[in-house]
């Protein structure tokens, strides 16, 4: 395998919070056919002095603030060479050989873009992981979900996502990317600064018609949530906002306001469970949200024009909530046959 592989870890305080110490090892000591950085997005602890001291081989880039996941690896990675990037979290322990099956799957098809590995949780390792899985999806709605994961309800993993095949997106916490692919698309929208950006990117990528993959025979485990909590406002008022700026930027015109127009009522719906079942902060969030998803509209009117397109394949035809919800439909195995080819 002859190519130059850059594997890039986002740090901020990740001393201080004990994810350095704790996960960088394993990178290390199983990534030696490939350069290990960690990019530091403005620490205000020893981070750098720590990795200097403890960690002679891995590379490091200093920034001189907090430019958020999307700021961070943009100025990352266009200070580095190579010709895989792999977008790392802080937080992820990885395993004997796991970049090989990657790198040799994505040297054989042109058009692979983007691939990621089965992402199984650090807590429960008979599990799979919240955020990637076994490979992410989206619905015709912008829901999210995974191969492994619907909403909050995870799979064990019995070896049933086993199978090479393409997806919808891959998780920025263990995302393989052709370097002159991420470049030529200009990188990651930094107006999202943190949470569904590698969703956006990865549509942008199919919409300049690669593909997304997912490699089993590789196996990271993630410990999920380090940055910020699962149930935190500030992560609920991206994850709202950011998925409505991912639909106006890439939905086909003759999708878009049927959508958006939908997502209203689901928001509120969502927006008043909130307020009913975990506290106000959650509710204000979700109409934040929504205010400011509209007075960004005008700044995204030229890259919509630039990445419309039809919709890709990977997309589930009928409502996640809908199906999860109400039917109970919990495992993935539910939706395939309603993913658009």
């Amino acid at each position: 395998m002859n190519k130059k592989i850059a594997i890039v870890i986002l740090n901020w305080n990740g001393r201080e919070k004990g994810l350095i110490d704790k996960y960088l090892p394993s990178v290390v000591k199983y990534s030696s056919n490939a350069e290990v950085w960690v990019a530091d997005n403005g620490s205000t602890d020893d981070s750098l002095d720590f990795i200097h001291n403890n960690f002679p081989t891995v590379k490091t880039i200093a920034l001189d603030k907090n430019y958020g996941f999307t700021g961070g690896y943009n100025r990352a990675l266009n200070q580095i060479e190579a010709d895989y990037f792999c977008l790392l979290n802080d937080d992820v322990e990885v395993t004997f050989a796991w970049i090989r099956p990657i790198i040799e799957l994505m040297e054989s098809d042109d058009k692979i873009a983007i691939c990621q590995p089965k992402i199984k949780s650090y807590k429960d390792k008979s599990s799979f992981e919240y955020a990637g899985a076994a490979g992410g999806y989206i619905d015709y709605l912008g829901y999210p979900f995974c191969a492994g994961r619907i909403f909050e309800n995870l799979e064990k993993d019995t070896n049933q996502y086993e199978t090479i095949r393409e997806i919808f997106w891959a998780t920025g916490a263990a995302m393989f990317v052709k370097a002159d692919i991420f470049k030529t698309l200009g990188g990651l929208d930094e107006d999202f600064f943190a949470h569904m950006e590698e969703i956006d990117f990865c549509w942008r990528v199919k919409n300049n018609g690669y593909k997304v993959m997912y490699c089993p025979q590789s196996t990271v485990y993630h410990y999920g949530g380090a940055t910020l909590n699962k149930i935190n406002p500030k992560k609920t008022y991206l994850n709202f906002r950011n998925n409505l700026l991912i639909l106006y930027k890439n939905l086909p015109e003759k999708k878009l306001r049927s959508v958006l127009r939908k997502r209203k009522y689901m928001d509120m719906l969502a927006a008043v469970v909130f307020l009913l079942t975990t506290n106000r902060q959650e509710y204000k969030a979700v109409l934040q949200a929504r205010k400011d998803f509209y007075s960004m509209l005008p700044q995204f009117k030229e890259k919509r024009m630039k990445n419309i397109e039809e919709y890709p394949s990977c997309v589930l035809k009928k409502s996640l909530v809908l199906c999860s919800k109400l039917w109970r439909k919990n495992k993935f195995t539910d939706y395939l046959p309603h993913l658009s080819k």
